[in-house]
């Protein structure tokens, strides 16, 4: 059982994991303990090709001191040898008493520091703060266990689920403050997608810009998805990165050929079609509704049809969150399925990702 200061040192080790870099690798944070609770080191990966977590953090305690320690770890020490060696034996070569971690890595080749620590005399316990890790790791989780970029699927509307009026427009459901919360997200992002039939109707930027209108430093790329032309004069076209079109309807071959181009996070927002063409399809890891207190009436739903013809089988979510944002909420929620089952959905393409690890 993990004590006090373990849960403290992980608390701590989440926060400095932030530190690090979003990109192929994983942000993660590792705090050294002595017997007695006292904090000897901590550390994080900075990055391909940098220490890794754990061994940044030895390296800033004296080697007596770390013999008989634990080490505190956001993610279980990984066993393989990349750009750098196995956290695992650089433990087990310091000495180290105890590893406490909060997820198991789902890497095929880079799993399995657990058993390797346990089967060294370690003392080894995993899952302490396992929900904050996974909420840290979403994307790089999702990339490792699924083979494909981490999905979001965002929509707008009103209390009575309309994302426009009986006329079409649409322009403004929300407020200002959510409109910002919009392009922050926006930004966080490595593409944006949006439907043919939203660019044509609507001709969105897709950019991800700040509240005086000025463009934010990231911009994610634009996808358009759909057969048809993207007109000449369409503002797309004026994105600061040039924009993809997939004339085709496999979803998952489209996020497949997005993860081969580095795409990590896709933020879905492009018409009430495409939104629910993910969700049809098992394909959104996160939904972020955007509600403004107004009553529209008519036909025009903010979701389409996601194949659910009786209500037992009914998409069941996990609300993360729900938040005001001025005058409108923002539920942020999950797909209820097992754990279990997504990480054993592991794919070849998933160990292609690996190849760019350490």
């Amino acid at each position: 059982m993990a004590s006090t200061a373990e849960h403290d040192a992980m608390r701590r080790a989440l926060a400095i994991a932030r530190n690090g870099p979003r990109g192929v690798n994983p942000q993660v944070g590792a705090v050294l303990l002595s017997p007695d609770g006292r904090v000897l080191a901590e550390g994080w990966h900075r990055g391909a090709g940098t220490p890794h977590a754990e061994v940044d953090a030895l390296s800033k305690a004296s080697p007596s001191d770390v013999r008989g320690a634990t080490a505190v770890v956001t993610l279980e020490p990984c066993n393989h040898t990349g750009r750098t060696g196995p956290c695992s034996e650089a433990l087990i070569a310091a000495g180290v008493a105890r590893v406490v971690y909060s997820i198991s890595d789902p890497g095929a080749r880079s799993s399995g520091g657990g058993e390797r620590l346990r089967d060294a005399g370690v003392e080894v316990e995993s899952g302490l703060l396992a929900h904050e890790a996974e909420e840290l790791l979403d994307t790089w989780l999702t990339v490792q266990r699924l083979g494909r970029p981490h999905v979001t699927v965002k929509w707008a509307q009103s209390l009575d689920g309309r994302a426009a009026a009986a006329d079409g427009t649409s322009r403004w459901i929300t407020g200002p403050v959510a409109r910002d919360d919009v392009h922050r997200r926006r930004a966080a992002s490595d593409a944006i997608v949006a439907g043919i039939g939203t660019v044509l109707a609507d001709d969105p930027a897709l950019t991800a810009r700040a509240t005086d209108g000025g463009l934010l430093a990231h911009q994610p790329v634009p996808v358009v998805l759909g057969a048809r032309e993207v007109p000449g004069a369409a503002v797309v076209r004026r994105h600061p990165r040039p924009f993809l079109q997939y004339r085709g309807d496999d979803l998952r071959a489209i996020l497949q050929d997005l993860g081969s181009r580095g795409v990590q996070r896709v933020f879905v927002e492009g018409g009430p079609a495409v939104a629910a063409s993910f969700v049809r399809e098992g394909l959104a890891d996160e939904l972020l509704v955007y509600v403004a207190p107004m009553l529209l009436g008519g036909d025009m739903l903010a979701l389409r049809d996601i194949g659910v013809p009786t209500i037992a089988q009914a998409r069941r979510l996990v609300v993360s969150s729900v938040d005001t944002l001025g005058d409108d909420l923002l539920i942020v929620a999950t797909p209820a399925r097992a754990e279990a089952a997504a990480a054993g959905l592991r794919s070849a393409a998933s160990q292609a990702l690996q190849e760019g690890e350490g």
